[in-house]
């Protein structure tokens, strides 16, 4: 079974993210990376005042239903750390986002080391986090709006990822 992985780079909203780790630990995502301004939940060795930390958590558990006890996380402020890291692991990197050279879903990916990276909810991904993927890929659209929320992109890419690909 193909390894996979989410990094969540620069999200606004905490119920996004327990969103997120619910999605990720439903669909055997093996670790997610929370990077930059992310929210994330308590640990043992959380550095942030205790009444923000209480007040984040309380908003990740709302959504995650507990799974971050359950997924393996973790919290790094600079995105680059897990991503020298996982390629020099042979991952390959692919980010969810709009871009003139995205490929639309449903594509398939020889490598049995994944990393999906998404994005801040209304910017997305950075263009100098994009020059460092080996993929950018995107949803089609069919209606009227112009694009997903993060955690309904995350898990239509996670599920494709994990269920669909095909030669």
């Amino acid at each position: 079974m193909r390894s996979l992985v989410l990094i969540a780079h620069n999200l606004r909203s905490a119920h996004n993210i327990g969103s997120l780790l619910r999605t990720a630990e439903g669909l055997g995502v093996d670790k997610v990376y929370l990077t930059g301004y992310t929210p994330y939940p308590s640990s043992p060795d959380d550095n942030r005042l205790p009444h923000i930390s209480h007040k984040v958590n309380r908003q990740i558990i709302k959504t995650s239903l507990n799974a971050e006890k359950t997924i393996d996380w973790q919290h790094v402020s600079n995105v680059s750390k897990p991503l020298n890291d996982l390629k020099r692991n042979g991952f390959s990197i692919v980010a969810l986002e709009q871009s003139e050279q995205a490929v639309q879903l449903p594509i398939y990916f020889p490598p049995d080391k994944l990393a999906l990276i998404v994005g801040r909810e209304v910017g997305g991904i950075e263009k100098q986090i994009l020059d460092r993927c080996d993929q950018i890929v995107e949803i089609p659209m069919i209606g009227q709006k112009e694009s997903f929320n993060v955690v309904q992109a995350a898990a239509m890419a996670l599920y494709t990822f994990r269920f669909c690909d095909s030669k």
